[in-house]
């Protein structure tokens, strides 16, 4: 029989409603009866004790609001009685060792990646254009119908079937139709493209910043080679984009291919120029196949988006157990979202190696909550109205269950934006927590896959990285299922634990990395791609 509540924390003053609760009915729970005073949906909380105003609410072993109001035993925890409150931290208290887990099973398990001459792995095999200012978005829409057209043969999706048979039951024309298949003339490239609006305008850090991402793009092991489109006048100078190409890797090999439209002249020379050296280019990338690697080669982002009340129960401990067996195995995992990590700052302080890191830390997220603050917002702005309505109400709260994403292994670096992660470990990056913006940040860091907790859905994908959706919930996983990738919901039924479900999650991303199986997001075309300014992002 699956249980009603859960504390997630031995010390927690509130549980979690795993089903929905009618009020008046009587729960059994820890040694005592606990009288539910009002209906309450799965994923909220209810008190565990009666609250005065002003009274601190710990969820996870942390503080996560504090009662604005009086507050009963057994009352649904509303946005209209508790209010965002976290700790107040200053520096590091203790060094928090941890216990390595036993990684014997997988000590001798490989993945099937594309092995680069620097010694990274990709999980994919992919050359990229993109442009280094938004005036080349058009020439690079162009290049991409063109290549798209000619090396991978689409084949006719069910909505275009059904327009046609809609036109051509107005036309009175044959209305059989029939699907063609998806020929690819390469097996081991894929060719991809990227457009943004930056490279000119605003303030030259933008274009800096750009060039960094970008550059960290053409270093991820995934990219066998890039073509990239300068106008030639902007902010984002060829230069400056060679300048962060030879910062992140100073014996960079790989064929990039430039061009600079004012110096060349007219965009049929341009891109007749482009066709043909890009598509030799394609071909000798087309020769890398796959070749064993181990599992310390993996590089794996840690992201959750569309997040319920479910997410820090099921998928994100799931990761978070991933996470510690892959730092075990001397692989890399990269947890960021720094809106999304207030109110545990003191613990990821504490967990970090080099003191030095723990104060970078600190001075990152003090820098970033004065940009909210500075701008008329704040962390507390953070859960989104989706993510209240499913449970989460203040953005300690939420920040406490994203942060299970991490596990509990030592930190070993501190990383801001656009910097790249070449060692082994797990790290944190600074980024905004905007599904996309984070993605597109963690790849740009050197990530080789990234795992998605979701518990409402999102189809956020990424050009060169495979995304995996994983799902708090089973509701969510059936209705959805054309998006997500992996269910945890099975922990919250009872049915499975977090230790079960993490090496049922290690042996999926094993078959992701080798190219077995292709994710929900990549089969969609979901290929999201937003530089950040800087400037204020939740």
């Amino acid at each position: 029989m699956q249980k009603k509540l859960i504390k997630v924390d031995p010390s927690d003053n509130v549980a979690v409603a795993l089903v929905n609760l009618v009020a008046g009915e009587t729960i059994a729970f820890e040694g005592e009866d606990v009288l539910v005073l009002s209906d309450t949906k799965m994923k909220h909380k209810i008190a565990m004790k009666d609250f005065e105003a002003g009274d601190k609410i710990y969820m996870y072993g942390v503080i996560v609001g504090k009662a604005s109001q009086k507050i009963a035993k057994g009352d649904v925890i509303t946005t209209e009685n508790v209010k965002h409150e976290s700790a107040k931290v200053t520096g590091k208290t203790e060094t928090i060792g941890w216990d390595v887990p036993n990684v014997d099973k997988w000590k001798d398990k490989t993945f099937m990646g594309y092995h680069r001459e620097d010694g990274q792995v990709g999980t994919e095999n992919v050359w990229l254009f993109f442009p280094l200012v938004f005036c080349e978005n058009r020439n690079i829409e162009i290049l991409k119908g063109i290549f798209e057209k000619e090396l991978k043969k689409p084949k006719e999706t069910d909505y275009q079937l059904l327009l046609r048979s809609l036109v051509n039951s107005e036309t009175g024309a044959d209305d059989a139709v029939a699907k063609s298949t998806e020929v690819d003339l390469f097996e081991n490239i894929e060719v991809k493209f990227i457009q943004h609006q930056g490279g000119c305008g605003g303030i030259r850090q933008d274009s800096h910043s750009l060039a960094k991402l970008l550059a960290g793009y053409v270093n991820n092991p995934n990219v066998a080679g890039a073509t990239v489109l300068s106008l030639g006048c902007q902010n984002l100078q060829i230069s400056i984009f060679q300048d962060a190409m030879k910062e992140i890797n100073p014996d960079y090999n790989k064929p990039v291919l430039i061009y600079d439209q004012q110096q060349i002249g007219t965009i049929e020379e341009m891109l007749s120029t482009v066709v043909k050296d890009s598509f030799a280019a394609i071909k000798e990338a087309n020769k890398i196949e796959r070749k064993p690697a181990p599992l310390s080669k993996l590089r794996i982002g840690l992201e959750c988006g569309g997040s319920d009340g479910f997410s820090g129960i099921s998928a994100n401990p799931t990761l978070g157990v991933l996470s510690d067996k892959l730092v075990a195995l001397g692989g890399t995992t990269i947890l960021s979202e720094f809106p999304e990590l207030c109110g545990v700052e003191q613990e990821l302080v504490n967990r970090c190696v080099d003191d030095k890191d723990g104060q970078r830390f600190l001075d990152l997220m003090k820098w970033y909550e004065k940009t909210v603050v500075d701008a008329g917002s704040g962390f507390d702005m953070n859960p989104s109205p989706g993510n209240i309505k499913d449970g989460l109400i203040t953005d300690a709260m939420k920040s406490a269950g994203a942060s299970k994403k991490g596990g509990t292994s030592p930190i070993v670096g501190v990383y801001d934006y656009g910097e790249y992660i070449n060692e082994p470990g797990f790290t944190l990056l600074c980024t905004p927590g905007n599904d996309v913006e984070c993605t597109t940040a963690m790849v740009g860091s050197g990530a080789n896959m990234v795992l998605f907790t979701t518990g409402l859905g999102t189809p956020t994908g990424n050009p060169i990285a495979p995304v995996v959706k994983v799902s708090s919930n089973t509701q969510l996983a059936q209705k959805m299922s054309d998006i997500i990738d992996f269910n945890t919901g099975g922990i919250i039924t009872g049915e499975k634990s977090i230790e079960e479900m993490a090496d049922e999650m290690l042996e999926f991303i094993i078959k992701v990395a080798s190219g077995d199986v292709k994710t929900k997001a990549a089969i969609l075309n979901q290929n999201d791609f937003i530089p950040w300014k800087r400037g204020v992002s939740l």
